[in-house]
């Protein structure tokens, strides 16, 4: 996340349902009259500042909505805690590029754009409000149209889930038997960025949403709250069978960065974390090193996954390993190495039968 998403984060949850900021916006717009309110104080907004009060008190709903029905802007400060400026005329470079019309708007941006303050814009005529951070503009709606859209993309999410769960079941299966190709591999990288792309979309609704998005909030986590790091746990399971010079974080922001139409494209993604495809094969073996299986054993620390990683190099091999085997690894006595080995024949017993039954 950048830093004007990040910006553009707070600002959606400083207006959010449920906050007093929402409730002195919801009067604005009864009320007609429009507003510009910029969130931030400092040198460059004084150095734009014409005219106006000078104020240094606490924020309410009735205060701002008092405040802007006279012309010019209202400035607080970046927590919308205290009102610090009214009626002030904001007077922006007006060679910054707007592709705004209106000439409130078009200050908005060119205020946004300089400052790096985000800078809320209510339309008198249309009864919108557009908040503008950096290069972003985002129209803050209503409750019931975030949440139609978050539902979509919830119920959107749970079919992603589900072939998710398919894939990655599969691919157990497919590791214990030894069976794995690189198109097992980059269809399960595929689902896990899938899930994680809506699942961003969704977070971004609930906090959007406020108060309205608690049920939302509950909904997701349980749709994916047993991920965790799945996705860099099959990148680190597969990158040396990739024969590449990337590093984990280079190959997850080269998943990342895939396009809509990329992340439909196997291939893509296979070359993304650093397979090299001969003729675009997809069907090459590769074998995993067994971090994402031991992670699932209970109990087991990742200090010595690391080492039970490092010392087998391969999965086949540690399922191979037997209670005396697992024992000469550091930190690794009798009841921990029978709850390894345990753990790792309950996982290899249950994904065969899910595979054939």
């Amino acid at each position: 996340m950048d830093k004007d998403d990040a910006l553009l984060r707070a600002a959606l949850a400083a207006v959010a349902p449920g906050t007093e900021f929402r409730d002195g916006l919801e009067r604005i717009l009864r009320g007609r009259t429009g507003a510009l309110i910029v969130l931030g104080y400092d040198r460059v907004i004084e150095s734009i500042s014409s005219g106006g009060f000078h104020f240094d008190v606490h924020f309410s709903a009735t205060r701002l909505r008092e405040l802007c029905k006279m012309d010019g802007a209202v400035v607080l400060d970046r927590d919308a805690n205290r009102i610090l400026r009214a009626a002030i005329q904001l007077v922006p470079d007006p060679t910054i590029q707007t592709s705004e019309s209106g000439t409130r708007h078009r200050t908005a941006e060119r205020v946004a754009k300089q400052t790096g303050f985000p800078v809320i814009s209510v339309s008198q005529s249309m009864g919108v409000v557009a908040l503008y951070v950096g290069d972003k503009r985002h129209v803050v709606e209503g409750s019931p149209t975030t949440l139609s859209r978050a539902n979509q993309a919830l119920q959107t999410l749970e079919r992603y889930k589900a072939r998710l769960d398919e894939v990655t079941g599969t691919l157990s299966a497919l590791e214990i038997e030894d069976l794995v190709t690189i198109r097992d591999v980059t269809a399960v990288l595929q689902r896990l960025e899938m899930v994680q792309r809506i699942s961003a979309e969704i977070q971004d609704y609930v906090v959007e949403l406020g108060a309205d998005g608690r049920l939302l909030s509950l909904q997701l986590e349980e749709l994916i709250g047993g991920l965790g790091n799945d996705r860099e746990l099959v990148i680190r399971d597969y990158l040396p069978a990739t024969k590449s010079d990337l590093t984990l974080g280079e190959a997850l922001a080269n998943l990342e960065g895939l396009g809509p139409a990329e992340m439909l494209d196997l291939a893509a993604g296979a070359r993304a974390v650093g397979f090299s495809l001969v003729g675009d094969s997809l069907d090459a073996p590769v074998s995993p090193l067994g971090y994402r299986l031991l992670t699932k054993v209970p109990r087991l620390p990742p200090t010595i996954i690391e080492r039970l990683v490092m010392h087998f190099d391969s999965l086949q091999r540690l399922l191979a390993a037997g209670i005396d085997d697992l024992m000469l690894i550091e930190g690794v006595g009798e009841g921990r190495a029978r709850a390894v080995r345990e753990g790792l024949s309950r996982l290899a017993e249950s994904s065969i039968l899910e595979r054939y039954l």
